[in-house]
């Protein structure tokens, strides 16, 4: 089984054409896992999922909004993967997967990140929570509201602590950062872009599908673009090194290069 996941920043599930359009997209692209952020709700129940996705087999765990903003909701096909455990957290909703065909066991966990750089710090605890408790291979998607290089915002010339940051956080827990077919950026005002939305796997589920690969979906009239996560599409090709040049200018980059260097 090579599952489909989709992630997607819906802005907002409380208007009923919205959903009618997710529904019809949801049905287009044929997804195993579904990831939406910031849904603004409270609760959730099978009326609102049934609107959402026209599966009939269909089990979801979600994390309520805060007031008008945050929540996230993780859906997924019950003949395709099977919940073992969850965990809802601050930022993310995780859960342990058995794949119903070959009893793979994984986790995925569904995040919608924190803007402050206080509250940020909070997500990266929850992450490395997270894969420490199952130790299965792991699958990471949404909106992290952050990047990594500035090459991936807009006019960005300078490396920032919050940037900083997220990388230690990839390398510390071993993930990969895949490359994103189909474009840059994942939300655009047409003003403005950066790539806010992304998938991180660790080692040992990519060595699992080995062919994974995300990229775009169309967007339809909202600032963030659906990502698939394809796990067994068209041979990905080695991905490259992204060095930034900047990263030599941060104190403290070469004594942390070495302990990753040691590391290995």
């Amino acid at each position: 089984m090579k599952p489909k996941i989709i992630s997607w920043n819906v802005r907002g599930l409380n208007d009923i054409n919205k959903r009618l359009r997710i529904r019809n997209m949801l049905r287009e692209w044929k997804a195993d896992i579904v990831c939406l952020q910031e849904t603004k709700l409270k609760m959730i129940d099978r009326r609102l999922v049934r609107s959402l996705w026209s599966r009939v087999h269909i089990d979801w765990a979600f994390l309520a909004s805060n007031g008008a903003s945050r929540g996230v909701i993780v859906m997924w096909d019950r003949r395709v993967v099977e919940r073992t455990e969850d965990f809802m957290g601050r930022y993310t909703v995780a859960c342990s997967f058995k794949c119903v065909s070959n009893k793979f066991l994984w986790a995925f966990a569904g995040v919608y990140g924190p803007n402050p750089d206080t509250d940020r710090r909070l997500l990266w605890e929850e992450l490395a929570g997270i894969h420490s408790w199952w130790e299965v291979p792991l699958c990471i998607g949404g909106d992290f509201n952050v990047v990594r290089f500035p090459s991936e915002v807009f006019g960005c010339r300078r490396l920032r602590l919050a940037m900083e940051e997220f990388s230690e956080c990839v390398f510390d827990l071993n993930l990969v950062d895949l490359p994103l077919a189909g474009g840059a950026a994942t939300w655009s005002n047409n003003q403005s872009w950066s790539r806010l939305d992304n998938f991180l796997i660790s080692q040992e589920w990519e060595s699992h599908f080995p062919d994974v690969w995300q990229k775009h979906m169309p967007r339809i009239g909202l600032d963030h673009w659906p990502i698939l996560l394809d796990c067994g599409g068209i041979r990905k090709r080695q991905r490259p090194f992204k060095f930034e040049n900047m990263w030599l200018k941060v104190d403290g980059f070469v004594d942390r290069v070495k302990q990753w260097w040691v590391s290995y």
